[in-house]
């Protein structure tokens, strides 16, 4: 009797140790699939360089042709012919300097600039590296924002307004038809709390509801250590045609944005940045739509059009926006179960004013006659002023402006 339990004791174990050796197999098998996965889409993303420069940050800019950036992977524009120019630019265009600064230094406009600069007829992207892709939840949503990630000011759920764990501090126009948005953007490097987290500052050009057809164009600077894999302020840019589910990616993730731009690196490093107290530096972006071929058009500051998103990937926005907003957007995860102290801005609430708090200035729109224009009926909004607030104001040399930002957590954010 005791021979025979013996007996099915070891023949018990050997049974445990061929399903631990299993799942071992299955995991490992798991793991060197996804790494074939991550290799593919590495391979789709990093096009062929006619050049490749190494950014003093550590990133790889390759110097890629025009014709095979990843916007022709995309089935609708295998035969398109690229538009090296938008047929009009907005009515009253006039762009300030790049840069307010008490120092008067000129600044870089990005920090790849200073080992070089791509040739002519090339785009510079920048290479996507295993490491990025693995940061991600998963690979169909890298380079992707979370659902409802958009501030909807016409909501009056606060509860609705705060369970994407985004907030925000911004001024926005609405009731309107809108054909681009222009800011310049006072641009500092906000601290973040959580890997999975981030703080940027952009325009959002908006068609649609707030539901599962949201359009959406975005752009501004960013600090996203999930996305980017450190802290530096980047210039990027976003759309979705459906409310950030299966459409859109930032930057050149995807397919969609059409750059035709040699000098300026979607996701690359701004530098410098604003130093509190000290020197301030702007950038200046403009997204406009092309009246006659009807391509949504970005121009960074007074010489840069980047590219443009063809027509055909929207629906709302194919015709006009019905909402612009600017302003400032957090990723707050309660670390603890406490408020993030994920800084927006300069990290400083909008009272402490120049020098100090971060600011948009000459705010304007573009209307159906495509004139730049100040936005009539100006709000503001913010889901919790005491993290993050919101101040506007109008004046002859800022037009029509705001300051925004805030610490996160504080003695009167918890």
């Amino acid at each position: 009797m005791a021979g025979r339990i013996n007996r099915c004791h070891i023949f018990a174990q050997l049974v445990l140790v061929l399903i631990c050796l299993s799942c071992a197999e299955g995991r490992e098998i798991g793991a060197r699939r996804r790494l074939a996965d991550v290799h593919k889409h590495l391979s789709r993303l990093n096009k062929p360089a006619v050049k490749s420069i190494k950014s003093p940050d550590g990133d790889i800019i390759d110097c890629v042709h025009v014709s095979h950036q990843p916007a022709f992977d995309h089935p609708f524009l295998k035969n398109h012919t690229i538009q090296t120019r938008p047929a009009f630019h907005p009515e009253g265009l006039a762009f300030a300097q790049n840069e307010v600064s008490s120092t008067g230094e000129k600044p870089m406009t990005q920090l790849w600039h200073q080992n070089g600069r791509c040739p002519e007829d090339t785009i510079p992207i920048r290479r996507t590296k295993k490491s990025d892709v693995l940061r991600a939840s998963s690979l169909k949503r890298y380079g992707k924002k979370r659902h409802r990630s958009t501030p909807n000011p016409l909501s009056v759920d606060p509860d609705m307004l705060n369970e994407s764990g985004h907030q925000h501090a911004i001024a926005y126009v609405e009731g309107d038809k809108y054909y681009g948005a222009k800011a310049t953007i006072n641009v500092w490097e906000p601290k973040i709390e959580q890997g999975n987290e981030f703080s940027l500052s952009q325009l959002w050009i908006l068609g649609g509801s707030f539901g599962q057809d949201l359009n959406s164009i975005e752009a501004g600077w960013q600090v996203s250590p999930d996305l980017y894999g450190d802290n530096n302020t980047r210039l990027f840019t976003y759309w979705t045609s459906d409310a950030y589910q299966a459409t859109g990616c930032y930057n050149l993730l995807c397919s969609g944005f059409i750059q035709i731009n040699s000098e300026i690196a979607m996701g690359a490093s701004i530098y410098p940045t604003s130093n509190y107290h000290g020197s301030q530096y702007d950038i200046s972006i403009l997204v406009w739509k092309d009246p006659k071929e009807g391509n949504w058009w970005m121009q960074f500051g007074n010489d840069y059009v980047l590219g443009y998103w063809p027509a055909f990937l929207f629906s709302y926005l194919a015709d006009s926006a019905s909402m612009i907003e600017w302003g400032g957007e957090v990723v707050n995860s309660e670390p603890d179960g406490s408020h993030t102290s994920t800084q927006m801005g300069s990290g400083h609430f909008p009272e402490e004013g120049f020098g100090k708090s971060s600011y948009f200035r000459n705010i304007q729109v573009v209307d159906s006659s495509n004139n730049l224009r100040a936005p009539k009926g100006v709000n503001t909004f913010t889901e919790q002023s005491n993290c993050y607030d919101v101040q506007s104001g109008n004046n002859g040399d800022w037009g029509s402006y705001f300051y925004y930002g805030g610490p996160g957590k504080n003695p009167n954010c918890q």
